[in-house]
C-alpha cells in the first residue's frame, strides 16, 4: 500500500514533473509493431462453390485410384506375375508389371494355438511322421492372387510328448504340415501372430527399466516403483536380489521356439527332405541395438525373470550367463510393444532364396509354465496369468481368450499385407466425391448469389 500510496502522491502533486523515462517505466502498452498491434497483413479465402466442388471431385479422383492399387498390392498374393508367359507391353502397367515393380503381398497363416489340446498325440519314441490330422478350416488362412496354382490342402499337425528330456522347454512339441502351393520369390518372412493381448496397456508399456537395458546398475529400490518394474522387480526367492531384465515386458517374453521349415521330396535332389534356412538376424528395427547394452552386473547379483525359469532353471550361472540384450533380436523385437491387441512380430527371415512350392514340416517348441502366482503379489491379470499357468504347455495365450499363429510372408511395394491404408484411401476419396456431387446438385437446382444482401438480416 505504501508504494501505491506513494504513486499516488507523486501523479497529484503538482510540482511533480513526469519525465519520459517514468512514462515508459509505468506504462503497459504493447510496442507499436505490426505483430503485437495484430496489424499484419491476412488472407482469408471466400467459399463459393466454384472453389468448393473442384476441391472435392479433386480429392475423390486422386485419392480412389491410390485406394484401389494400395489395397490390390497389400490384399492378395501374387505368383502369376513370375510365370513364363508374356505380357503386352503397349502400356506402363504392363512394363511395370513386367518388371515385377508392382508385385503383391504372398502370405497363408496357420493357428496353432490348441496343438496340445485338438492335435493327435504321440510319445517322443513313437511314430511321429504319420498320424497328422488336418486343421480345422477356421484355423488357417490363404491369400492368394494366382488363379493357375492349385488349391492348397489343409495343414495338418501333430503333437508330440517328450517328457522324458531332461530340458523343459523341449517336453511339447507341435509339428505342422502345410503345402506351399507356388514358389515364393524373396524376401521370405516368418512371424508369430497374437490376438487380443493388449501390450498396449499404460502399466504393461511403462514397466521397464530403460537404464539397466543400457548396461547399467540400478539400485533394487529403484526398479521397485510403480513407475519402473514393480512388481516384476525383485527375486521371489531373494527379495534382496533384483531381477534382470525386470518388469513386465521382459517376464512376458514369448517364448515358443521354431525351426525353419522342412521341403518333403524337393525336386531335382535325391535327398528326401531340405532345409529351408531362415535367419534370426536383421529382424529388429535398424538402430533397436542402440538401446540396449551388455550389462554390468555379475551372475550373482542378479535373477532372471520369473517366467524365465525354464531357461535358467538354476538362476544365472557360468553355464547359464546372463543375456547379452544388445545382441537378442527376439528379445528386442519383444520389447517394441504392440499399439493394438492384434499383432506380429517378426522371427525369421530369409533374403536370398526361393521359398519352393511342394509340402513342408516344421517343428514348434511350446513352452511350459510351472511358476504359482503367489511368488508375486499385486499383478493385474494378464500378468497374474503368465505366473500362475501349472504345466501348460504353451506360452499361456488361452486364458485370455488369444490365439497365436506363424505366418509366412512377402512384401510388395508397399510393404506387408495390410489392407486398411487402401480403404481408407477409397472411403476418403469416395465420400468426398459423393459430397462434391451431391452439392453440385444442390448449387444447380437452388443457387445462391454470392453477396446477397437479404441474408443479414
Amino acid at each position: 500500500m505504501t508504494l501505491l500510496n506513494r504513486k499516488s502522491n507523486q501523479n497529484s502533486d503538482p510540482n511533480h514533473n513526469t519525465t519520459a523515462e517514468d512514462k515508459q517505466k509505468w506504462s503497459r502498452r504493447p510496442a507499436n509493431t505490426a505483430f503485437k498491434q495484430q496489424r499484419l497483413k491476412a488472407w482469408q479465402p471466400i467459399l463459393t462453390p466454384k472453389t468448393v466442388l473442384p476441391i472435392f471431385f479433386a480429392i475423390g479422383i486422386a485419392f480412389a485410384p491410390i485406394g484401389g492399387l494400395l489395397l490390390w498390392g497389400s490384399s492378395k498374393v501374387s505368383f502369376s506375375l513370375r510365370k513364363e508367359t508374356p505380357l503386352p507391353s503397349h502400356n506402363l502397367i504392363s512394363l511395370l508389371l513386367a518388371n515385377h515393380a508392382w508385385d503383391q503381398v504372398n502370405e497363408f497363416t496357420i493357428d496353432y494355438t490348441n496343438c496340445d489340446t485338438d492335435a493327435p498325440q504321440v510319445s517322443a519314441g513313437g511314430d511321429t511322421n504319420n498320424g497328422f490330422q488336418n486343421l480345422p478350416s477356421d484355423k488357417y488362412d490363404y491369400h492368394l492372387a494366382n488363379s493357375d496354382a492349385p488349391v492348397p490342402l489343409p495343414p495338418s499337425w501333430l503333437f508330440i510328448n517328450n517328457q522324458a528330456n531332461p530340458n523343459v522347454s523341449l517336453h511339447s512339441l507341435c509339428r505342422l504340415n502345410f503345402q506351399l502351393p507356388a514358389t515364393l520369390d524373396p524376401p521370405v518372412f516368418m512371424y508369430y501372430k497374437l490376438t487380443n493381448y493388449y501390450q498396449n496397456h499404460r502399466r504393461y508399456v511403462k514397466s521397464l527399466s530403460i537404464d539397466q537395458l543400457k548396461g547399467k546398475i540400478v539400485p533394487i529400490e529403484t526398479l521397485d516403483r510403480d513407475d519402473q518394474c514393480k512388481p516384476v522387480a525383485r527375486s521371489p526367492s531373494d527379495r534382496s536380489k533384483p531381477i534382470y531384465p525386470c518388469g513386465l515386458i521382459a517376464n512376458s517374453l514369448f517364448n515358443d521356439t521354431f525351426l525353419s521349415p522342412i521341403l518333403l521330396n524337393p525336386p531335382n535332389s535325391n535327398s528326401n527332405s531340405m532345409i529351408y534356412q531362415m535367419s534370426e538376424k536383421g529382424i529388429a528395427w535398424a538402430g533397436e541395438a542402440e538401446k540396449y547394452k551388455r550389462t554390468q552386473y555379475t551372475n550373482d547379483q542378479v535373477a532372471p525373470p520369473p517366467y524365465w525359469a525354464n531357461r535358467y532353471p538354476n538362476g544365472y550361472t557360468d553355464q547359464t550367463p546372463i543375456p547379452d540384450l544388445s545382441q537378442d533380436e527376439h528379445f528386442q523385437v519383444w520389447m517394441r510393444t504392440a499399439g493394438l491387441p492384434t499383432f506380429r512380430k517378426l522371427y525369421f527371415r530369409q533374403d536370398t532364396d526361393r521359398m519352393l512350392s511342394g509340402n513342408y514340416v516344421m517343428d514348434i517348441y511350446m513352452s511350459q509354465s510351472s511358476l504359482l502366482l503367489s511368488q508375486l503379489d499385486g499383478l493385474f491379470s494378464l500378468v497374474a496369468i503368465f505366473l500362475n499357468e501349472c504345466r501348460e504347455a504353451d506360452y499361456p495365450v488361452r486364458p485370455f481368450g488369444g490365439t497365436k499363429s506363424i505366418v509366412f510372408s512377402t512384401v510388395s511395394f508397399i510393404g506387408g499385407r495390410n489392407p486398411f491404408l487402401g480403404i481408407a484411401y477409397l472411403v476418403v476419396g469416395s465420400v468426398c466425391f459423393l459430397i462434391g456431387v451431391i452439392l453440385s446438385v444442390r448449387h444447380l437446382v437452388k443457387p445462391r448469389r454470392l453477396g446477397d444482401m437479404k441474408y443479414l438480416s
